[in-house]
């Protein structure tokens, strides 16, 4: 069910503060007509802590309804809290989300039989497919791979957005999946070198920007074309630095308000991109020939 190059689609602001559903409109069809593989909403890139359970169910509902079951919509359920996330992923659930990626769960920091009981408890409490998030750079936490294996036991539990780079790492998760539970990357700069090794996509802020090349570079790995992956990756590592220069998703929402898809509003407390780092973007984004100048 998932594989290939899925975005972790931004959430699109109004200058007003509002939610711009225009613009989130053009970039599902960008997303599409790219070949997209999948569609994350209301993500960390969607900015989801910033975002009420009514905006939340809003974008999801406006997403699902447009995609139309032509590619998977995974809704963002994961929380602090464990009743907290549970009632965001019925909530997907009741709007026919495609499943739920689960972020672990921040702040709190739990010792791992916590995150197991955790996860446990959002897949007993609904039919949705549940994709576990470990992406300990944000949360302070970290899902070790001993823990994943006992979550991947149950039904519901599907697969892995691993964030965490080491090649050692992924081949450790590797060694048990299977036709039931896959891994998916979560780090655009190793992605390939993870696929390489046996995941079977990517849940990518880059592909925000570039979806047609990510699609590309996915739809390659997956044939065994490492050599065309290897190239595309190599294309794209100026725009991987790029969307690192600040805290994710500050850079991406500058590069698409300069590619004239979205506005440049986040919520605070995330700022725009600074002043002294928008020309190095713009000139990435004038390489890459995605300016329309």
């Amino acid at each position: 069910m998932f594989k290939g190059s899925i975005v972790a689609l931004v959430t699109p602001f109004e200058t007003s503060g509002e939610i711009d559903f225009h613009a989130l409109q053009r970039l599902v069809t960008m997303h599409l007509d790219a070949g997209t593989d999948g569609i994350v909403v209301a993500g960390s890139t969607g900015e989801s802590v910033n975002l009420n359970a009514g905006e939340v169910a809003a974008l999801l509902d406006a997403v699902v309804g447009q995609v139309a079951g032509q590619v998977p919509v995974l809704a963002g359920t994961g929380g602090a809290s464990t009743e907290r996330a549970i009632a965001a992923t019925q909530l997907a659930e009741s709007l026919n989300a495609t499943a739920a990626l689960v972020v672990t769960p921040y702040y709190n920091r739990p010792p791992q039989r916590g995150l197991a009981a955790h996860f446990r408890a959002i897949a007993d409490s609904t039919d949705l497919p549940i994709v576990l998030y470990n992406v300990p750079s944000r949360t302070g936490v970290d899902l070790l791979p001993e823990t994943v294996q006992d979550l991947a036991t149950h039904p519901r539990i599907v697969a892995l957005k691993e964030a965490v780079g080491s090649v050692e790492r992924n081949k450790a998760l590797l060694s048990f999946c299977n036709e039931d539970f896959c891994l998916l990357s979560g780090d655009d700069p190793t992605c390939v070198a993870v696929m390489e090794l046996g995941a079977k996509g990517v849940i990518s802020v880059a592909a925000n920007v570039v979806p047609g090349p990510f699609h590309e570079l996915c739809a390659a790995a997956a044939k065994g074309d490492f050599a065309r992956a290897r190239q595309i990756n190599n294309e794209l590592k100026e725009i991987f630095d790029m969307l690192m220069l600040e805290s994710n998703p500050i850079p991406v929402k500058w590069a698409l308000h300069e590619m004239s898809l979205c506005g440049p509003s986040l919520r605070l407390p995330l700022p725009e991109l600074s002043q002294q780092n928008r020309s190095a973007m713009r000139r990435c984004l004038a390489k890459l020939g995605l300016l329309g100048e």
